[in-house]
C-alpha cells in the first residue's frame, strides 16, 4: 500500500551513504556534518530506506540541539517516519518525542515555535497531539504575529481529525474571538479559513456583520471572504442576492488577484447584464494593465468563454478587446482577433475595421521580427470582416493592395485571394481594383501571387481599356523576346550589340554550338550577373520584369497560367474591340510570347525542362488562338466565372453549416413552470437581483437550464468487470473529462457472509495515473457499495486499466481476490472535429514528425462511403470540400483534422482507389506532433475500417 506523503525531494541515489556513516556524523559535534547527514537520512527515507537504527540515534543527539536548521530538518524527519505499528497504534517510542515538541512549543525563539506549531499541521496521530493541546492554544494569545498565525492554523488541522471535535470542543468560538481582536492580515486570514473550513455558519455571520469593512480587509482574507461567497451560494442559490453585493464592492480592490477572483464569481452566480459587463470590464481592465503574457492569455480565455454565453454584452465591449493588440505576443494577438471577429456587428464593424487598418499601417511602419506573421493575420482578419459585411471592403481592399508584393508570401497570398473574392461580390469595386492592381502588378514577386493576380487581371478585365492594359502589362512584366538567343556564324557581331542592350549588370558570353545542319554557329546569350547562367537575356528594361524572372528560374505553371491569360484577354478583345487589325496584332503577340516560353522550356539552357502539364496547356491555348469556336469561346470566357461563384457559394454554406454545429441547442418541456417577471414581488430586491431573476426565467423557457441527457449512452458507458457467477459482482461507468477519468464502481456482495477488508486494487497503463487509492470497505451480505476512483489524464493516448478485487471472509483465512475485466480508455473521447486553413494544414503535414501509415482493408465498396465511416469511426472533421469529392472516377483523396483536449493537432489523410475487382485499395496517413496520438488513431482505424459499428 502506497503512504501519504507530504515532503517531496528529488534524489539521486548514486551510491547511497551508509547507515553507520549517517550514525557517526549525528553523534559527532560538528553541527554542518550533523545537518548534511539529516539530510541524506531524511533523503533516503523519502526513497523507500527504512533506517530503524536511526531514531535513538537522533533523539540523543540530535533532540537536544539548539540550532534552528537541525531543528527544522529534526521536523521534516518526524514528519516522514512511521509513527504507528501495523495496527494503527502509536509507537512506544514516539513518547520520546512529546516532551521535546511541548518544549519547542514553549521556546523563548519565535522560529522554533513557528516551525513547530506548522509540524503539528501534518501529524495525525491523536496519541501525540493530546498532551501538546495547551500548549498550542496557549500560543493562541503569543505577541508575535508569526507564531499566532501557525497556532490557528494547528488548531484547524487538530480539530479536522476524526476526533478533533471531541479534543477542542470550543475550537470555532475561541477562534471567532481570536479573528474579532486579530491585527495581523495573515493571521486574520488562517483565522477566517478555520471558521470557513469547519464551522461555516459561524463565518457566514461574521462577513455579514462587517460588510463595509470588507474593502478594506487584506487580500488574502479578501480571497478567502470570495471562496466563502462561492460555497455557499452552490448550496443556497436563494440567498446569492446579498452577497453579490460584497464582490461589486470588491471590484475595487487594489489587488488584481482579488478582481479576478471577484469577476469571475460574479460571473458564475449571476447572469445579469449588469454583472456580466462588470466582469467583462474588469477582465478587460486586467489585459491592459498586466504584462505577463500567461495572464493575458487566461484573461482573454475567460473573456472567449463570456463570448459564447453573453454575445450581446460582449459585443459592446469589442474596442475594449481589441486593445490587446497592442502586445507583441504573436499568440495573444491571434486570440484577441478570434475574439473580435465573433462579435462584429453593423455597428461596430466600421470601428473594428479602422482598428485593423491602423494595425495594418503600423506594420508597414515598424522593423519588428514577426510583423509578416501579424500582417497576414491582420489580413485574414479584415478578409473576415469583408465577407460578412462587403460594404467595408472599399476602405480596405486598396489599402492591402500595397502589400501584394511583401515579402511574406503567405501575407501576400492571402492579401491576393482576398481580392479575387472582393471582385468578385462587389461588382463596384471592380474598375478601381482592376485599375490598382495593373498600376502594382510589377512589383509582386511570389509565383503563386502572380498566378492569381493573373487570373483577376483575365476575368475581370472587361472594358476595351482594361483589356489593352491588362495585355500590356503582362507584355512589360516578361520584357523583349525572345528569352534566349542563338545566331549563326556569319551574325556573330549581332551577340555583342545585343549584350549591350542588356542594363549594365549584365554580362554576354559567347560559345559554338552545331547546328541540326551540321553548320557552326554562336550561342549568345546575357545574364543578370555574371554568376546567373550565361545563355538568358533579361531584357532591355532597366530592371527585369517580375514574370521574366520567374520564368527564367524554371517557374513554367506561371508561364501556363500566362499563357491562359493572354489568351482569355485576346479573346475578350475580339468582342471588344472592332478592328480586326488590332485583334491579330494582340493574337500574334500572344502566340510569339507562347512559343518562347516553350523554347526556352525545351532548350538547355535551363537545368531543368518545362513539365509535360504546363506544356500541354501552352500548346493548348496556341491551338485555340489559331482556331477559335463558340463553343470554346463560353468555356474560356464564362465557365471559369462560374466555377468561381460555385467555390464562393459552397465556402459560404460550409462556413454556414459550421455557425450552426457550433450554436447552442437547448430544449424546453412543454409543462415547464416559468416565473411571470412582472407579477413577481419585488420588495427589497435590488435592481440586480431583478435583472438575475429575469435571465433565469429566460434560461428556463428556452431550456437552457435542460441538460440533453442520453440515457443509450450513459448505459454505453456502463461495462461489466466480474461475472454473474463470482462471488461479487461489480461494474463501472466511466465519466471522462478533459483531463481525468471517473469510475463509479458498484460493488455488490452476492453471498451470504460478511466480506471484511474489500478493497479496489487498480492499476494503469499508458499515460493514466491513478490519483488515489480506494480505502477498504466492509460489505453486509446482499448489500452493495459504490466506490469512486479518480484516474489522471497527461496525454491523447489510449490506456488500459486494469486490477482486482480483494476481500476476506470471518472463515476463509486467506485472501480471495477476484480479477476484473479491462477497462479500455477511447482515444476518441478526448479528441474533436477542427477546422484549419488549407495552407495550415499543408505547413503542419511538412512539420510533424510522426506518420503512421494504414493499408485500406474494407468490405466497403464505395469511396465515399468508405469516407464518411472513417469519419464517423474517428470523430474528425473532412476538410477537403464536398465539391471536390463529387462524380464518379474511382479515387478519392481527402484531408481530416481534429484537435485533442490537450491541444495536439491529428491530421489525417486518406487515398484510396477503386480496383477493376471493386474492392477499395490505397492507405490512411495520420501525422502528429507526438508518438501517442499517431499510434493510437492508427489503431483506431485498423479496428473501424472494416466496416464494423
Amino acid at each position: 500500500m502506497e503512504k501519504s506523503s507530504t515532503l517531496l525531494i528529488h534524489f539521486d541515489k548514486g551510491t547511497p551513504a551508509l547507515a553507520n556513516e549517517i550514525k557517526e556524523a549525528l553523534e559527532g559535534n560538528d553541527v554542518p556534518f550533523k545537518i548534511e547527514a539529516m539530510k541524506k537520512a531524511i533523503m533516503l527515507l523519502l526513497n523507500g530506506e527504512t533506517l530503524p537504527q536511526l531514531f535513538i540515534t537522533i533523539v540523543r543527539y540530535v533532540l537536544p540541539s539548539e540550532d534552528h536548521t537541525i531543528q527544522k530538518l529534526l521536523l521534516l524527519y518526524l514528519e516522514i517516519i512511521d509513527k504507528t505499528d501495523s495496527r494503527g497504534k502509536v509507537l512506544p517510542e514516539m513518547i520520546l518525542i512529546c516532551q521535546n515538541l511541548r518544549n519547542n512549543l514553549q521556546h523563548p525563539n519565535e522560529y522554533i515555535r513557528g516551525v513547530t506549531l506548522r509540524f503539528l499541521c501534518r501529524l495525525n496521530e491523536t496519541e501525540i497531539i493530546e498532551p501538546l493541546i495547551p500548549s498550542v492554544l496557549a500560543n493562541l494569545e503569543h505577541r508575535h504575529p508569526f507564531i499566532r498565525r501557525n497556532a490557528i492554523l494547528a488548531v484547524m488541522s487538530i480539530y479536522k481529525l476524526p476526533q478533533g471535535d471531541q479534543l477542542l470542543v470550543d475550537a470555532p468560538e475561541m477562534i471567532e474571538k481570536v479573528l474579532s481582536s486579530e491585527q495581523d492580515p495573515s493571521a486574520k486570514r488562517n483565522a477566517f479559513l478555520m471558521l470557513f473550513t469547519c464551522a461555516q455558519d459561524r463565518a457566514v455571520n461574521y462577513l455579514l456583520t462587517h460588510v463595509e469593512s470588507i474593502p478594506e480587509w487584506g487580500e488574502l482574507l479578501q480571497m478567502v471572504v470570495l471562496e466563502l461567497i462561492r460555497k455557499v451560494c452552490r448550496t443556497n442559490r436563494g440567498e446569492k442576492g446579498k452577497y453579490i453585493k460584497i464582490i461589486i464592492s470588491l471590484l475595487n480592490a487594489p489587488s488584481s488577484a482579488v478582481i479576478y477572483e471577484c469577476a469571475g464569481t460574479l460571473v458564475s452566480l449571476s447572469s445579469a447584464p449588469t454583472a456580466i459587463r462588470a466582469a467583462a470590464n474588469t477582465y478587460c481592465q486586467l489585459l491592459l494593465s498586466q504584462s505577463d503574457n500567461n495572464v493575458k492569455l487566461i484573461l482573454l480565455d475567460r473573456l472567449n468563454e463570456l463570448k459564447s454565453s453573453h454575445r450581446e454584452i460582449m459585443v459592446d465591449m469589442i474596442m475594449d478587446v481589441l486593445r490587446a493588440l497592442s502586445s507583441p505576443n504573436l499568440d495573444i494577438r491571434r486570440k484577441t482577433l478570434d475574439i473580435a471577429l465573433e462579435l462584429i456587428t453593423p455597428r461596430n464593424i466600421d470601428e473594428v475595421v479602422l482598428t485593423l487598418k491602423k494595425e495594418v499601417v503600423k506594420t508597414q511602419s515598424t522593423e519588428l521580427e514577426k510583423n509578416g506573421e501579424y500582417r497576414q493575420m491582420l489580413v485574414q482578419a479584415i478578409h473576415t470582416c469583408a465577407i460578412k459585411f462587403p460594404e467595408v471592403a472599399s476602405t480596405v481592399v486598396h489599402l492591402l493592395m500595397d502589400f501584394l508584393g511583401d515579402s511574406n508570401v503567405a501575407s501576400a497570398i492571402d492579401v491576393v485571394v482576398f481580392v479575387r473574392e472582393i471582385i468578385e461580390t462587389n461588382p463596384k469595386l471592380r474598375v478601381s481594383i482592376i485599375t490598382r492592381l495593373l498600376d502594382t502588378f510589377y512589383q509582386i514577386r511570389a509565383a503563386r501571387v502572380c498566378s492569381c493576380a493573373l487570373w483577376i487581371i483575365a476575368e475581370y478585365c472587361l472594358s476595351l481599356s482594361e483589356v489593352e492594359s491588362g495585355i500590356a502589362t503582362i507584355k512589360q512584366c516578361l520584357g523583349d523576346l525572345p528569352f534566349y538567343t542563338v545566331s549563326e556564324e556569319g551574325d556573330a557581331l549581332d551577340a555583342p550589340k545585343r549584350s549591350q542592350q542588356v542594363n549594365s549588370i549584365t554580362v554576354s558570353s559567347r560559345r559554338p554550338a552545331v547546328l541540326a545542319d551540321g553548320t557552326y554557329a554562336t550561342q549568345s546569350a546575357a545574364s543578370e550577373t555574371a554568376l546567373s547562367t550565361p545563355t538568358l537575356v533579361q531584357g532591355s528594361l532597366a530592371s527585369p520584369g517580375n514574370l521574366r524572372s520567374l520564368i527564367l528560374t524554371g517557374e513554367f505553371f506561371l508561364g501556363a497560367v500566362i499563357a491562359c491569360s493572354l489568351t482569355k484577354l485576346v479573346l475578350r478583345l475580339e468582342e471588344v474591340q472592332p478592328s480586326h487589325v488590332e485583334v491579330n496584332k494582340a493574337t500574334s503577340q500572344a502566340l510569339l510570347i507562347m512559343v518562347s516560353m516553350l523554347q526556352l522550356g525545351q532548350s538547355s539552357v535551363l537545368p531543368h525542362p518545362i513539365d509535360n502539364d504546363s506544356y500541354d496547356r501552352i500548346v493548348l491555348c496556341i491551338r485555340l488562338l489559331c482556331n477559335t469556336g463558340d463553343e470554346i469561346r463560353t468555356i474560356w470566357l464564362q465557365s471559369c466565372r462560374q466555377s468561381f461563384v460555385k467555390m464562393l457559394a459552397d465556402k459560404q454554406f460550409r462556413e454556414t453549416e459550421e455557425i450552426k454545429a457550433k450554436a447552442q441547442i437547448s430544449h424546453a418541456q412543454p409543462d415547464d413552470l416559468i416565473d411571470f417577471y412582472h407579477l413577481k414581488s419585488r420588495k427589497g430586491m435590488s435592481q440586480l437581483e431583478l435583472e438575475d431573476e429575469v435571465q433565469d426565467d429566460l434560461k428556463r423557457a428556452t431550456g437552457e437550464f435542460t441538460k440533453d441527457s442520453d440515457d443509450a449512452n450513459k448505459l454505453n458507458r456502463i461495462l461489466q468487470l466480474t461475472g454473474f457467477s463470482d462471488p461479487v459482482y461489480a461494474e463501472a461507468y466511466v465519466t471522462v473529462h478533459h483531463y481525468d477519468i471517473v469510475l463509479d464502481v458498484t460493488v455488490i456482495n452476492r453471498t451470504k457472509e460478511t466480506l471484511q477488508n474489500l478493497c479496489l486494487e487498480l492499476a494503469t497503463m499508458g499515460d493514466l495515473k491513478l490519483v488515489e487509492r480506494p480505502q477498504n470497505y466492509t460489505l453486509a451480505p446482499e448489500s452493495s457499495k459504490q466506490i469512486r476512483a479518480n484516474i489522471k489524464v497527461s496525454s491523447t493516448e489510449t490506456g488500459v486499466i486494469f486490477g482486482n478485487i480483494v476481500y476476506e471472509t470471518s472463515n476463509v483465512l486467506e485472501r480471495t481476490v477476484v480479477v476484473l475485466n479491462d477497462i479500455h480508455i477511447d482515444i476518441m473521447d478526448y479528441i474533436s472535429p477542427a477546422t484549419c486553413a488549407d495552407v495550415a494544414f499543408r505547413t503542419m503535414w511538412a512539420e510533424f514528425e510522426w506518420e503512421n501509415k494504414v493499408a485500406v482493408n474494407t468490405v466497403i465498396n464505395d469511396e465515399k462511403e468508405f469516407l464518411d465511416h472513417i469519419i464517423r469511426s474517428t470523430n474528425m472533421k473532412c476538410l477537403t470540400a464536398p465539391s471536390a469529392l463529387d462524380g464518379e472516377c474511382g479515387f478519392l483523396a481527402a484531408n481530416l483534422y481534429a484537435k485533442s483536449v490537450f491541444g495536439e493537432d491529428a491530421l489525417v489523410n486518406i487515398s484510396v482507389e477503386k480496383q477493376t475487382d471493386g474492392k477499395l485499395s490505397g492507405y490512411i496517413r495520420i501525422r502528429s506532433k507526438t508518438q501517442g496520438i499517431a499510434l493510437s488513431l492508427g489503431d483506431k482505424i485498423t479496428l473501424k475500417q472494416k466496416g464494423g459499428s
